[in-house]
């Protein structure tokens, strides 16, 4: 009689060197836009964007392979993906800080929540989709911060010189 392999070691072999590669490209994605996110001095910069979006991979792959959809409900592999959504949400709302005349962080908790998606798309292999949000995202942090100055001119200039100093996000 043949011995029946348990059915942790099954799933984990559902994990090899492609989920390696998920979580390394995410790494990379969630680098690319914390670089941006470094260079404006943001709370939220190249290291935490990488294991966001690493994590968020991560979270993907287990509840992909290592709950599978099966005949009950009981195994929701999309419970996963909305537990990410919330946590993440909760980790957004720590980087944003309101005071009465303006609130201060809101592009990088954006970011934040849009680094833990790219993690999630790369967890699922859309990694073309991963690849074009993340670019997008560097250029719409890095290059259009100055054209949206330039559109909206009221937008820092009818502040004080301290106040500009103070800030960090739209």
């Amino acid at each position: 009689m043949e011995a029946q392999t348990p059915e942790w070691v099954q799933i984990m072999q559902n994990f090899g060197w492609l989920s390696v590669f998920k979580v390394t490209l995410a790494c990379l994605l969630g680098g690319l836009i914390g670089l941006e996110r470094e260079w404006r001095g943001r709370d939220a910069g190249f290291r935490t964007n990488m294991l966001i979006a690493m994590g968020s991979c991560l979270f993907t792959l287990i509840s992909i392979h290592g709950f599978p959809l099966e005949e009950s409900a009981a195994r929701d592999t999309g419970r996963v993906a909305a537990g990410i959504v919330t946590g993440i949400g909760f980790l957004g709302a720590g980087a944003m800080f309101h005071t009465s005349q303006r609130t201060k962080g809101m592009t990088t908790a954006a970011t934040v929540w849009l680094v833990a998606a790219i993690g999630m798309t790369v967890g699922v292999g859309a990694y073309l989709l991963a690849i074009f949000s993340s670019v997008l995202t560097f250029v719409i942090l890095r290059l259009l911060h100055p054209v949206a100055r330039k559109l909206i001119p009221h937008h820092r200039s009818d502040r004080s010189a301290a106040e500009s100093d103070l800030d960090e996000d739209e």
